[in-house]
């Protein structure tokens, strides 16, 4: 702590992202990046943008890439924002959407962002109690209220809401923007897309990092009708103007593009995921219904804690998170099927002791 620090940098509890080594080689089944990488026709787009053009701004607006996203929904250019990963979206709808407002409700066990969003930006916010199964009761999310934010899926726990429960807290919340986030969509939930037109209070968040590979790149979107739209572009201009580089457009347009990579390797994790759960229940574990790219797994006589140090001495990375509720599960993200196996192998080896 310094004494140059502002009152609200001393209270902040940073957000804690999972452990990206530098030390050795691991198995990484901690971030829930996308196992298969990129679309090679996206990263032939970056390759040809790397020329005398990087020595000019990109464009501010991406609106090559906001038509192309747009068109794929039956939407206009006006009903997408796009922005430097999703997280900055989300930064950027708290901000402008939730701040001077009373609480914003969220579940009590999800992405944990959501929280320290709101001791940054000053936002009075309530939790809501997932249920006994780890399940969003739509009923639960009702004002008065300042706003509304659900992971779908939700994260860390890997359940997704259907949509006539999204459709359902709209309907009972019109005064307030419900933010949808929609960062593990592509994986088996269905996407609160199709409801934009419908309802002016919602904001779909959606992001390129998970289903299309592209975490190294920082690329997110955001779907709602034009005035909500109009308020991040409003915030985004008064922060940084150029969040999106040249290489950043191009590789997410052509990713975007690539319906067939996108659906192959989408299929390819899902399967793997199923595999995975498969072979988890089998040595006693208790695996949460996912449609997401990750497993959340408890086990009924072994400590997650002890389970994480012991993956991680034979190579292998999980993410744990000290948390009420959830403090004895693990969150494992979905790899490649030898990458799957390694995991089996070596769970197996510490549930047998």
């Amino acid at each position: 702590m310094s004494r140059f620090w502002s009152p609200i940098v001393s209270k902040l509890v940073p957000y804690t992202p999972g452990e990206q080594p530098k030390d050795r080689s691991f198995i990484k089944l901690n971030t829930n990046e996308h196992p298969f990488g990129p679309s090679p026709i996206a990263l032939g787009a970056i390759r040809a943008a790397t020329g005398d053009s990087l020595r000019l701004y990109p464009d501010p607006t991406a609106a090559a890439l906001r038509a192309t996203i747009a068109s794929s929904f039956g939407l206009s250019a006006d009903h997408v924002f796009a922005g430097n990963g999703s997280d900055e979206i989300l930064a950027h709808a708290f901000h402008g959407f939730f701040s001077g407002k009373d609480e914003l409700l969220f579940p009590d066990i999800t992405y944990s962002f959501y929280k320290t969003y709101c001791e940054l930006f000053g936002i009075s916010h309530r939790t809501v109690p997932l249920d006994g199964d780890f399940r969003i009761d739509p009923a639960s999310l009702v004002g008065p209220c300042g706003g509304i934010v659900i992971a779908n899926p939700n994260a860390p726990t890997g359940i997704a809401l259907d949509l006539a429960a999204v459709r359902n807290v709209l309907e009972q919340n019109p005064d307030v923007v419900v933010l949808v986030d929609e960062a593990y969509v592509d994986f088996g939930a269905e996407s609160a897309a199709g409801l934009v037109p419908e309802f002016d209070n919602l904001l779909v968040v959606q992001t390129f990092s998970k289903s299309r590979g592209l975490a190294g790149l920082r690329v997110g979107f955001a779907l709602g009708q034009p005035h909500l739209i109009e308020a991040l572009q409003r915030i985004k201009d008064s922060f940084n103007s150029y969040p999106l580089d040249r290489l950043a457009l191009a590789g997410a347009e052509a990713s975007w593009q690539d319906t067939d990579w996108f659906e192959e390797t989408r299929r390819l994790v899902i399967a793997e995921r199923q595999r995975m759960a498969e072979g988890l229940r089998s040595l006693g574990f208790k695996v949460l219904p996912s449609a997401a790219n990750f497993l959340f797994v408890s086990h009924e006589t072994r400590a997650a804690r002890e389970l994480l140090t012991g993956l991680r001495d034979e190579g292998i990375l999980v993410r744990h998170f000290n948390k009420d509720r959830i403090d004895n599960w693990l969150r494992i993200s979905v790899g490649t099927e030898e990458e799957g196996e390694a995991l089996l192998r070596g769970m197996a080896r510490l549930v047998a002791g």
